[in-house]
Protein backbone atom coordinates (compact mmCIF):
# COMPACT_ATOMS: atom_id res chain seq x y z
CA UNK A 1 0.00 0.00 0.00
CA UNK A 2 2.46 2.50 0.85
CA UNK A 3 4.94 1.41 -2.31
CA UNK A 4 1.71 1.94 -4.17
CA UNK A 5 0.84 5.09 -2.75
CA UNK A 6 4.86 6.21 -3.12
CA UNK A 7 4.66 5.10 -6.76
CA UNK A 8 1.53 7.08 -7.52
CA UNK A 9 3.10 9.85 -5.77
CA UNK A 10 6.46 9.90 -7.64
CA UNK A 11 3.88 9.30 -11.18
CA UNK A 12 2.23 12.38 -10.05
CA UNK A 13 5.48 13.93 -9.75
CA UNK A 14 7.07 13.19 -12.92
CA UNK A 15 3.48 14.04 -14.41
CA UNK A 16 3.61 17.54 -12.86
CA UNK A 17 7.04 17.89 -14.09
CA UNK A 18 6.36 16.69 -17.87
CA UNK A 19 3.43 19.29 -17.23
CA UNK A 20 5.66 22.35 -16.08
CA UNK A 21 8.13 21.77 -18.64
CA UNK A 22 6.32 21.33 -21.31
CA UNK A 23 4.56 24.83 -20.27
CA UNK A 24 7.83 26.54 -20.11
CA UNK A 25 8.63 24.86 -23.61
CA UNK A 26 5.08 26.19 -24.84
CA UNK A 27 5.57 29.55 -22.77
CA UNK A 28 8.67 29.77 -25.34
CA UNK A 29 7.59 28.82 -27.85
CA UNK A 30 4.03 31.48 -27.87
CA UNK A 31 7.09 33.80 -27.12
CA UNK A 32 8.96 33.10 -30.01
CA UNK A 33 5.88 32.96 -32.25
CA UNK A 34 4.73 36.24 -29.98
CA UNK A 35 7.74 38.54 -31.44
CA UNK A 36 6.37 39.98 -34.34
CA UNK A 37 8.47 41.35 -37.56
CA UNK A 38 7.76 44.58 -38.90
CA UNK A 39 8.53 45.73 -42.10
CA UNK A 40 9.89 49.47 -42.87
CA UNK A 41 9.40 50.79 -45.79
CA UNK A 42 12.41 54.11 -45.99
CA UNK A 43 14.28 55.90 -48.73
CA UNK A 44 18.23 55.08 -49.48
CA UNK A 45 19.83 58.33 -47.64
CA UNK A 46 22.56 57.96 -45.97
CA UNK A 47 21.28 58.64 -42.30
CA UNK A 48 18.18 55.57 -43.45
CA UNK A 49 21.52 53.30 -43.92
CA UNK A 50 22.89 53.90 -40.65
CA UNK A 51 19.49 52.94 -39.20
CA UNK A 52 19.76 50.18 -40.60
CA UNK A 53 23.24 49.02 -39.91
CA UNK A 54 22.22 49.45 -35.89
CA UNK A 55 18.69 47.77 -36.03
CA UNK A 56 20.40 44.36 -34.56
CA UNK A 57 20.61 46.80 -31.45
CA UNK A 58 17.05 47.43 -31.19
CA UNK A 59 16.24 43.90 -32.13
CA UNK A 60 18.43 42.43 -28.96
CA UNK A 61 16.85 44.89 -26.79
CA UNK A 62 13.53 44.75 -27.66
CA UNK A 63 12.85 40.66 -29.18
CA UNK A 64 11.39 42.51 -32.04
CA UNK A 65 12.62 41.36 -35.73
CA UNK A 66 12.98 44.52 -39.12
CA UNK A 67 12.86 43.95 -42.15
CA UNK A 68 13.53 46.69 -44.62
CA UNK A 69 12.22 48.06 -48.04
CA UNK A 70 14.51 50.50 -49.00
CA UNK A 71 14.39 52.53 -51.70
CA UNK A 72 14.99 55.70 -54.21
CA UNK A 73 12.90 58.65 -53.27
CA UNK A 74 10.77 58.65 -56.38
CA UNK A 75 9.79 54.88 -56.01
CA UNK A 76 9.26 55.25 -52.17
CA UNK A 77 7.12 57.27 -52.49
CA UNK A 78 4.89 55.48 -55.11
CA UNK A 79 4.83 52.55 -53.47
CA UNK A 80 4.21 53.93 -49.69
CA UNK A 81 1.00 56.04 -51.28
CA UNK A 82 -0.66 52.95 -52.95
CA UNK A 83 -0.41 50.65 -49.87
CA UNK A 84 -1.58 53.42 -47.47
CA UNK A 85 -4.46 54.07 -49.88
CA UNK A 86 -5.05 50.97 -50.65
CA UNK A 87 -4.88 49.59 -46.51
CA UNK A 88 -2.71 46.99 -48.17
CA UNK A 89 -0.59 46.51 -44.95
CA UNK A 90 2.77 46.04 -46.71
CA UNK A 91 4.77 47.99 -44.29
CA UNK A 92 3.81 48.41 -40.13
CA UNK A 93 6.10 51.71 -41.55
CA UNK A 94 6.62 54.31 -43.57
CA UNK A 95 8.85 56.62 -44.00
CA UNK A 96 7.29 59.80 -44.80
CA UNK A 97 7.93 64.10 -44.85
CA UNK A 98 5.68 67.03 -43.86
CA UNK A 99 3.46 66.78 -47.14
CA UNK A 100 2.10 63.91 -46.60
CA UNK A 101 1.40 63.51 -42.86
CA UNK A 102 -0.85 66.34 -42.37
CA UNK A 103 -2.74 64.59 -45.64
CA UNK A 104 -2.57 61.18 -44.69
CA UNK A 105 -3.88 61.57 -40.75
CA UNK A 106 -6.87 63.48 -42.32
CA UNK A 107 -7.63 60.48 -44.31
CA UNK A 108 -6.85 58.11 -41.62
CA UNK A 109 -3.89 56.18 -43.31
CA UNK A 110 -1.74 56.92 -40.38
CA UNK A 111 -2.26 56.34 -36.93
CA UNK A 112 -2.66 59.61 -34.31
CA UNK A 113 0.43 58.58 -31.48
CA UNK A 114 -0.94 60.42 -29.18
CA UNK A 115 -2.52 57.53 -27.08
CA UNK A 116 0.54 55.48 -27.31
CA UNK A 117 2.80 58.45 -25.86
CA UNK A 118 0.34 58.55 -23.30
CA UNK A 119 0.01 54.82 -22.71
CA UNK A 120 3.94 54.58 -21.70
CA UNK A 121 5.21 55.11 -18.28
CA UNK A 122 6.36 58.00 -16.72
CA UNK A 123 9.79 57.01 -16.84
CA UNK A 124 9.40 56.42 -20.92
CA UNK A 125 8.00 59.65 -20.94
CA UNK A 126 10.56 61.59 -19.52
CA UNK A 127 13.14 59.64 -21.43
CA UNK A 128 11.42 60.30 -24.40
CA UNK A 129 10.61 63.91 -23.98
CA UNK A 130 8.31 64.82 -26.77
CA UNK A 131 9.15 68.54 -25.66
CA UNK A 132 12.49 68.30 -26.65
CA UNK A 133 11.66 67.56 -30.11
CA UNK A 134 12.08 71.52 -32.12
CA UNK A 135 8.58 73.40 -32.12
CA UNK A 136 8.19 74.01 -35.81
CA UNK A 137 9.00 69.92 -36.62
CA UNK A 138 6.69 68.41 -34.16
CA UNK A 139 4.00 71.01 -35.75
CA UNK A 140 4.71 70.20 -39.49
CA UNK A 141 4.11 66.05 -38.35
CA UNK A 142 1.03 67.06 -36.80
CA UNK A 143 -2.83 67.24 -37.54
CA UNK A 144 -5.36 68.91 -35.45
CA UNK A 145 -2.96 69.34 -32.51
CA UNK A 146 -2.23 65.55 -32.70
CA UNK A 147 1.15 63.79 -33.60
CA UNK A 148 1.19 61.09 -36.10
CA UNK A 149 4.53 60.49 -36.73
CA UNK A 150 8.36 61.25 -34.86
CA UNK A 151 10.72 63.03 -36.30
CA UNK A 152 13.76 60.36 -37.30
CA UNK A 153 15.62 63.89 -39.16
CA UNK A 154 15.06 67.57 -39.99
CA UNK A 155 16.33 69.66 -42.95
CA UNK A 156 16.05 73.09 -44.60
CA UNK A 157 18.25 73.93 -47.55
CA UNK A 158 21.88 75.75 -48.15
CA UNK A 159 24.72 76.35 -50.01
CA UNK A 160 27.85 73.92 -50.01
CA UNK A 161 31.09 75.29 -51.82
CA UNK A 162 34.74 73.81 -52.49
CA UNK A 163 36.81 76.13 -50.48
CA UNK A 164 39.67 75.32 -51.85
CA UNK A 165 38.14 75.80 -55.84
CA UNK A 166 36.96 79.10 -54.47
CA UNK A 167 40.29 80.23 -53.14
CA UNK A 168 41.72 79.19 -56.02
CA UNK A 169 39.96 81.14 -58.24
CA UNK A 170 40.52 84.16 -55.93
CA UNK A 171 36.79 83.61 -55.04
CA UNK A 172 34.97 84.26 -51.83
CA UNK A 173 31.46 83.21 -51.04
CA UNK A 174 29.27 85.53 -48.62
CA UNK A 175 27.36 83.90 -45.78
CA UNK A 176 24.11 84.87 -47.42
CA UNK A 177 24.85 84.64 -51.41
CA UNK A 178 22.20 85.82 -54.34
CA UNK A 179 21.48 83.68 -56.98
CA UNK A 180 23.39 86.12 -59.31
CA UNK A 181 26.35 85.33 -57.36
CA UNK A 182 26.27 81.82 -57.58
CA UNK A 183 25.58 81.93 -61.13
CA UNK A 184 28.61 84.31 -61.59
CA UNK A 185 30.57 81.40 -59.54
CA UNK A 186 29.10 78.67 -61.40
CA UNK A 187 30.41 80.03 -64.59
CA UNK A 188 34.15 80.67 -63.39
CA UNK A 189 34.26 77.69 -61.70
CA UNK A 190 32.79 74.91 -64.54
CA UNK A 191 35.75 73.19 -66.13
CA UNK A 192 33.92 70.52 -67.80
CA UNK A 193 37.38 69.42 -69.76
CA UNK A 194 38.90 68.45 -65.87
CA UNK A 195 35.29 66.78 -64.97
CA UNK A 196 34.34 69.24 -62.53
CA UNK A 197 31.50 71.38 -62.56
CA UNK A 198 30.44 74.75 -61.54
CA UNK A 199 27.15 73.33 -59.70
CA UNK A 200 25.08 70.51 -59.54
CA UNK A 201 21.33 71.02 -58.97
CA UNK A 202 18.37 68.21 -58.97
CA UNK A 203 16.78 67.76 -62.07
CA UNK A 204 15.99 64.35 -61.83
CA UNK A 205 11.97 64.45 -62.26
CA UNK A 206 9.89 64.22 -59.25
CA UNK A 207 7.41 66.71 -57.06
CA UNK A 208 10.12 65.63 -54.20
CA UNK A 209 13.12 65.80 -56.04
CA UNK A 210 13.61 68.20 -59.23
CA UNK A 211 10.85 69.95 -57.87
CA UNK A 212 12.03 70.88 -54.67
CA UNK A 213 14.85 73.03 -55.07
CA UNK A 214 12.79 74.37 -58.09
CA UNK A 215 10.40 75.48 -56.10
CA UNK A 216 12.25 77.55 -53.84
CA UNK A 217 13.72 79.49 -56.66
CA UNK A 218 10.91 80.22 -57.64
CA UNK A 219 9.50 81.55 -54.23
CA UNK A 220 12.70 84.05 -53.94
CA UNK A 221 11.78 85.29 -57.72
CA UNK A 222 8.97 86.61 -56.52
CA UNK A 223 6.71 83.67 -58.40
CA UNK A 224 3.93 81.04 -56.99
CA UNK A 225 2.92 78.00 -58.07
CA UNK A 226 -0.72 79.08 -57.62
CA UNK A 227 -2.65 82.84 -57.37
CA UNK A 228 -5.28 83.40 -54.10
CA UNK A 229 -7.96 81.81 -56.91
CA UNK A 230 -5.70 78.81 -57.32
CA UNK A 231 -5.04 79.61 -61.11
CA UNK A 232 -1.99 77.81 -62.73
CA UNK A 233 1.30 80.74 -61.98
CA UNK A 234 4.00 78.71 -64.52
CA UNK A 235 3.78 81.29 -67.49
CA UNK A 236 3.53 84.38 -65.10
CA UNK A 237 6.79 86.98 -65.04
CA UNK A 238 7.97 85.50 -61.97
CA UNK A 239 7.62 81.87 -61.65
CA UNK A 240 8.53 81.73 -65.95
CA UNK A 241 11.90 83.79 -64.82
CA UNK A 242 12.95 81.83 -62.67
CA UNK A 243 12.23 78.88 -64.57
CA UNK A 244 14.39 79.60 -67.38
CA UNK A 245 17.08 80.75 -64.28
CA UNK A 246 17.10 77.28 -63.30
CA UNK A 247 17.35 75.73 -66.43
CA UNK A 248 20.19 77.70 -67.70
CA UNK A 249 21.73 77.39 -65.00
CA UNK A 250 22.20 73.65 -64.87
CA UNK A 251 22.67 73.46 -68.90
CA UNK A 252 25.13 75.85 -68.95
CA UNK A 253 27.38 74.92 -65.85
CA UNK A 254 25.75 71.99 -64.56
CA UNK A 255 26.47 68.25 -64.14
CA UNK A 256 26.42 66.60 -67.34
CA UNK A 257 23.48 64.01 -67.64
CA UNK A 258 21.07 66.04 -65.07
CA UNK A 259 18.14 64.13 -65.26
CA UNK A 260 19.12 61.67 -64.00
CA UNK A 261 20.83 63.32 -60.49
CA UNK A 262 18.78 63.75 -57.58
CA UNK A 263 19.61 64.63 -54.27
CA UNK A 264 21.80 61.22 -53.77
CA UNK A 265 23.83 62.08 -56.99
CA UNK A 266 24.56 65.33 -56.49
CA UNK A 267 26.08 63.97 -52.46
CA UNK A 268 28.44 62.15 -54.39
CA UNK A 269 29.71 64.43 -57.03
CA UNK A 270 30.20 67.08 -54.56
CA UNK A 271 32.03 64.62 -51.93
CA UNK A 272 34.15 63.67 -54.93
CA UNK A 273 35.59 66.71 -56.08
CA UNK A 274 33.44 66.78 -59.25
CA UNK A 275 31.49 70.08 -58.29
CA UNK A 276 31.99 73.27 -57.33
CA UNK A 277 28.95 74.17 -55.25
CA UNK A 278 25.44 72.47 -54.48
CA UNK A 279 22.29 74.09 -53.27
CA UNK A 280 20.09 71.49 -51.46
CA UNK A 281 19.25 69.81 -48.06
CA UNK A 282 21.22 70.60 -44.63
CA UNK A 283 20.90 67.06 -44.38
CA UNK A 284 23.99 66.63 -46.03
CA UNK A 285 26.65 68.79 -44.36
CA UNK A 286 27.42 66.12 -41.36
CA UNK A 287 28.62 63.48 -44.61
CA UNK A 288 30.55 66.17 -46.55
CA UNK A 289 32.09 67.26 -43.78
CA UNK A 290 33.19 63.51 -42.85
CA UNK A 291 37.16 62.48 -44.41
CA UNK A 292 35.28 58.94 -44.26
CA UNK A 293 32.47 59.65 -46.84
CA UNK A 294 34.28 62.59 -48.43
CA UNK A 295 37.16 63.07 -50.30
CA UNK A 296 36.71 66.94 -49.99
CA UNK A 297 36.17 66.95 -46.03
CA UNK A 298 38.52 69.51 -45.24
CA UNK A 299 37.28 72.03 -47.65
CA UNK A 300 33.89 71.91 -47.61
CA UNK A 301 32.56 75.25 -47.09
CA UNK A 302 28.97 76.47 -45.64
CA UNK A 303 26.29 79.47 -46.38
CA UNK A 304 22.69 80.42 -46.26
CA UNK A 305 20.63 79.35 -49.52
CA UNK A 306 20.62 82.04 -52.59
CA UNK A 307 18.06 84.22 -52.54
CA UNK A 308 17.18 86.95 -55.34
CA UNK A 309 13.95 89.47 -54.67
CA UNK A 310 12.69 88.21 -51.44
CA UNK A 311 14.66 85.82 -48.86
CA UNK A 312 10.44 84.24 -48.49
CA UNK A 313 10.48 80.47 -49.50
CA UNK A 314 14.50 80.57 -50.06
CA UNK A 315 14.83 77.57 -47.59
CA UNK A 316 12.75 74.77 -47.33
CA UNK A 317 11.46 72.69 -44.48
CA UNK A 318 11.58 69.41 -44.71
CA UNK A 319 11.37 66.49 -41.98
CA UNK A 320 11.77 62.50 -42.56
CA UNK A 321 9.68 61.11 -39.85
CA UNK A 322 8.65 57.64 -39.06
CA UNK A 323 5.02 57.39 -39.03
CA UNK A 324 2.75 53.76 -38.56
CA UNK A 325 0.02 52.83 -41.24
CA UNK A 326 -3.41 52.35 -40.29
CA UNK A 327 -3.19 48.26 -41.73
CA UNK A 328 -0.13 47.46 -39.38
CA UNK A 329 -1.22 44.17 -37.91
CA UNK A 330 1.96 44.86 -35.33
CA UNK A 331 1.35 48.56 -34.02
CA UNK A 332 2.57 47.92 -30.55
CA UNK A 333 5.72 46.42 -32.13
CA UNK A 334 5.98 49.44 -34.73
CA UNK A 335 5.22 52.31 -31.96
CA UNK A 336 8.24 50.59 -29.77
CA UNK A 337 10.33 51.05 -33.17
CA UNK A 338 9.26 54.59 -33.57
CA UNK A 339 10.51 55.97 -30.28
CA UNK A 340 13.88 53.65 -30.49
CA UNK A 341 14.92 55.36 -33.75
CA UNK A 342 13.64 58.82 -32.60
CA UNK A 343 15.06 58.44 -29.32
CA UNK A 344 18.31 60.70 -27.16
CA UNK A 345 19.73 57.26 -26.62
CA UNK A 346 19.53 56.51 -30.42
CA UNK A 347 20.96 59.67 -31.44
CA UNK A 348 24.29 58.92 -28.50
CA UNK A 349 24.11 55.30 -30.61
CA UNK A 350 24.75 57.05 -33.95
CA UNK A 351 27.65 59.31 -32.20
CA UNK A 352 29.08 56.02 -30.64
CA UNK A 353 29.63 54.91 -33.76
CA UNK A 354 30.53 57.67 -36.34
CA UNK A 355 31.28 60.53 -34.29
CA UNK A 356 28.64 63.19 -33.24
CA UNK A 357 28.86 65.00 -36.49
CA UNK A 358 27.22 62.09 -38.45
CA UNK A 359 23.84 61.90 -35.89
CA UNK A 360 20.50 62.67 -37.86
CA UNK A 361 20.18 66.23 -37.46
CA UNK A 362 16.81 69.06 -37.08
CA UNK A 363 14.98 66.90 -34.77
CA UNK A 364 15.78 67.78 -31.27
CA UNK A 365 16.56 71.20 -29.34
CA UNK A 366 19.37 69.08 -26.86
CA UNK A 367 21.18 67.97 -29.93
CA UNK A 368 22.19 71.77 -30.71
CA UNK A 369 23.01 72.71 -27.03
CA UNK A 370 25.13 69.07 -26.69
CA UNK A 371 28.81 70.70 -26.68
CA UNK A 372 29.85 67.77 -28.40
CA UNK A 373 27.60 67.56 -31.36
CA UNK A 374 28.63 71.58 -31.60
CA UNK A 375 32.41 70.77 -31.45
CA UNK A 376 31.91 68.43 -34.41
CA UNK A 377 29.22 70.52 -36.37
CA UNK A 378 30.14 74.03 -35.76
CA UNK A 379 30.98 74.51 -39.15
CA UNK A 380 27.14 74.09 -39.84
CA UNK A 381 25.02 73.47 -36.70
CA UNK A 382 23.68 77.16 -36.64
CA UNK A 383 23.21 77.70 -40.72
CA UNK A 384 21.03 74.43 -40.67
CA UNK A 385 19.24 75.31 -37.11
CA UNK A 386 18.90 78.88 -38.12
CA UNK A 387 17.56 78.09 -41.56
CA UNK A 388 14.97 75.65 -40.03
CA UNK A 389 13.48 77.95 -37.84
CA UNK A 390 13.20 80.70 -40.09
CA UNK A 391 11.86 78.47 -42.80
CA UNK A 392 7.87 79.56 -42.65
CA UNK A 393 5.43 77.20 -44.50
CA UNK A 394 2.42 79.61 -44.19
CA UNK A 395 4.58 82.52 -45.65
CA UNK A 396 6.90 81.07 -48.43
CA UNK A 397 5.97 83.23 -51.27
CA UNK A 398 6.04 87.25 -52.11
CA UNK A 399 2.19 87.11 -52.77
CA UNK A 400 -0.58 85.71 -50.79
CA UNK A 401 -1.16 82.56 -52.19
CA UNK A 402 -4.03 79.64 -50.61
CA UNK A 403 -1.89 77.31 -49.66
CA UNK A 404 0.65 75.72 -47.10
CA UNK A 405 4.47 74.64 -47.91
CA UNK A 406 7.47 76.16 -48.67
CA UNK A 407 8.96 73.56 -51.45
CA UNK A 408 5.97 71.98 -51.92
CA UNK A 409 1.69 72.52 -52.33
CA UNK A 410 0.17 71.23 -49.43
CA UNK A 411 -2.73 69.32 -51.24
CA UNK A 412 -3.26 65.62 -52.29
CA UNK A 413 -3.06 66.75 -56.50
CA UNK A 414 0.54 68.17 -55.79
CA UNK A 415 2.12 65.38 -56.11
CA UNK A 416 0.58 64.63 -59.65
CA UNK A 417 1.16 67.90 -60.37
CA UNK A 418 4.52 68.33 -59.31
CA UNK A 419 6.06 65.29 -61.20
CA UNK A 420 4.32 66.16 -64.02
CA UNK A 421 5.64 69.72 -64.77
CA UNK A 422 9.16 68.64 -63.89
CA UNK A 423 9.12 65.84 -66.56
CA UNK A 424 8.03 68.67 -68.39
CA UNK A 425 10.79 70.56 -67.46
CA UNK A 426 13.50 68.13 -67.24
CA UNK A 427 12.67 67.90 -71.24
CA UNK A 428 14.08 71.44 -71.48
CA UNK A 429 17.06 70.40 -69.47
CA UNK A 430 17.69 67.68 -71.80
CA UNK A 431 17.53 70.30 -74.55
CA UNK A 432 14.76 68.35 -76.03
CA UNK A 433 12.17 70.87 -75.80
CA UNK A 434 12.36 74.77 -75.19
CA UNK A 435 12.00 76.26 -71.71
CA UNK A 436 8.77 77.93 -73.04
CA UNK A 437 7.12 75.23 -74.54
CA UNK A 438 7.30 73.23 -71.70
CA UNK A 439 6.00 76.07 -69.36
CA UNK A 440 2.95 76.27 -71.57
CA UNK A 441 2.29 72.80 -71.46
CA UNK A 442 2.74 72.68 -67.69
CA UNK A 443 0.31 75.35 -67.39
CA UNK A 444 -2.39 73.40 -69.30
CA UNK A 445 -2.18 70.33 -67.84
CA UNK A 446 -1.99 71.69 -64.74
CA UNK A 447 -4.79 73.79 -65.21
CA UNK A 448 -7.04 70.91 -66.11
CA UNK A 449 -6.50 68.84 -63.11
CA UNK A 450 -7.22 71.67 -60.94
CA UNK A 451 -10.69 72.19 -62.80
CA UNK A 452 -10.79 68.29 -62.03
CA UNK A 453 -10.32 68.29 -58.86
CA UNK A 454 -12.64 70.92 -57.96
CA UNK A 455 -10.66 74.04 -57.40
CA UNK A 456 -11.36 76.03 -60.46
CA UNK A 457 -14.73 76.21 -62.40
Amino acid sequence: MRLSRLAMGLCGAIALSLAVLVGVGSAHSTARKAQPTITIATVNNGNMVVMQSLTSVFTKKYGIKVKYVTLPENTLRQKVTSDVATGGGQFDIATVGTYEVPIWAKNKWIVNLQSYFEKLSPAAQKAYDLNDLISKVRLGLSYKNNLYAVPFYGESSMTYYNKKLFADAGLKMPLHPTWDQIQSFAAKLNDPSSNRYGICLRALPGWGEFGAPLTTVINTFGGSWFNLKWEPQLTSPATKAAVNFYVDLVRKYGEPGATSSGFTECETAVAQGKAAMWVDATVAAGELADPKKSQVAKDIGFAYAPIKVTPLGSHWLWVWSLAMEASSKNKDAAFQFLTWASSKDYLKLVAGKNGWGSVPPGTRISTYKNPNYQKAAGAFANIVLNSMLTADPTHSTLHKVPYVGVQFVGIPEFQNIGTLVTQNLAGAVAGKTSVDSAVALSQQQVTRIMKQAGYLK
